[in-house]
């Protein structure tokens, strides 16, 4: 059974990567990954706020005492004294390539241009195989236009593609009003992969302290519907590689996600709830489905349900929601009275 596929340009064992996620803070879980089947590993995010906070601590180092001595302008401290988290982050890269055989995908999550080129030119001396870019953006301000959040995104994958080499996804969010408009401006600007979808932590309110609280729910299968839609309208559609996250719990999420036109599948959730070893369950899961209903590898699988060759995406979609309605059963509901 073949279940290798390309993402990214790396040759991957399986469609099987761990996603962005606490987890893989520590080595000895990315081992586990591994031994579990992972075919590549997403590292935890690198924030654009631990940026902004690493020049803060750096400025406050090196104009500590000048106001007293002038001439300790000339006194720079040394690189330890003020090693923050992203210094960190970048030996993590350099340990977890020397820990595990996988590739090593780093992340990075911001809103703003900020300091992501400096940092993204680090990461890969640093050793990663690629790069995640994750743009969380909610965009709050009402005097905002749609073009120019759309042009933000544009604009961080441009300045990030032009001090890199190495491959550059975009995670996204859904809430464009083109979906498929963006991911073909992304795509041409140069987009390596594209990873759907980023899933927005709503908070919630404590009626007994009176505050808002974030509300960290991990993700359910149902997840998986938003992000299984637009892979299959986009497979075929866009160079870049395709990446389905949110909702992928067992083999079934993952058949569906590759018919799709998915070329990885990224699991986060289940792996939180049930251990890393699921990994290895999905993996036997996936390859009995396969050699069950004769499929000889995953690329045969691949984007088979998806509307590569639909002339009109839209009526498609409108004829299925015209479809899901008609078919909705009437037991159950209450009948209108008769007329006396």
């Amino acid at each position: 059974m073949n279940l290798t596929t390309t993402y990214l340009g790396l040759h991957l064992r399986t469609p099987l990567v761990p996603s962005a996620s606490p987890l893989s803070e520590e080595l000895d879980n990315l081992r586990r990954m591994e031994d579990a089947g992972a075919s590549a590993v997403v590292l935890h995010s690198l924030f654009e706020e631990q940026l902004r906070q690493d020049r803060l601590e750096l400025h406050r180092h090196l104009e500590h005492g000048t106001e007293s001595f002038p001439e300790a302008l000339t006194y720079f401290p040394e690189p330890e004294q003020f090693f923050t988290g992203p210094e960190e982050y970048l030996r993590q890269i350099a340990r977890a390539k020397a820990a595990v055989k996988i590739p090593i995908i780093a992340s990075l999550n911001g809103a703003t241009l900020g300091g992501w080129t400096e940092y993204a030119r680090l990461i890969q001396q640093a050793g990663a195989d690629a790069l995640e870019l994750n743009i969380y953006r909610i965009p709050a301000e009402a005097e905002v236009t749609p073009a120019a959040v759309e042009q933000n995104y544009i604009d961080i994958l441009a300045a990030v593609k032009s001090v890199v080499t190495l491959p550059v996804a975009v995670k996204l969010s859904p809430f464009f009003t083109n979906f498929a408009h963006m991911a073909r401006r992304l795509d041409a600007a140069g987009a390596d992969g594209l990873v759907l979808f980023n899933r927005f932590y709503q908070p919630d309110i404590d009626l007994e302290a009176l505050e808002v609280r974030p509300n960290l729910l991990l993700s359910t299968p149902m997840a998986m519907r938003l992000p299984l839609r637009w892979i299959a309208i986009l497979h075929g559609k866009v160079r870049a590689a395709l990446a389905a996250t949110s909702g992928i719990h067992r083999a079934a999420d993952v058949l569906k996600m590759l018919m799709a036109g998915a070329d990885v599948t990224m699991l986060c959730s289940v792996l939180i709830r049930h251990g890393i070893r699921q990994i290895a369950l999905i993996e036997r899961e996936l390859a009995a489905w396969m050699e069950e209903h004769e499929y000889s590898s995953v690329q045969q699988l691949k984007g088979s349900l998806s509307q590569k060759n639909c002339p009109a995406p839209g009526a498609f979609e409108r004829a299925q929601y015209l479809r899901a309605i008609s078919g909705w059963p009437t037991a159950g509901r209450p009948e209108e009275s008769a007329a006396p």
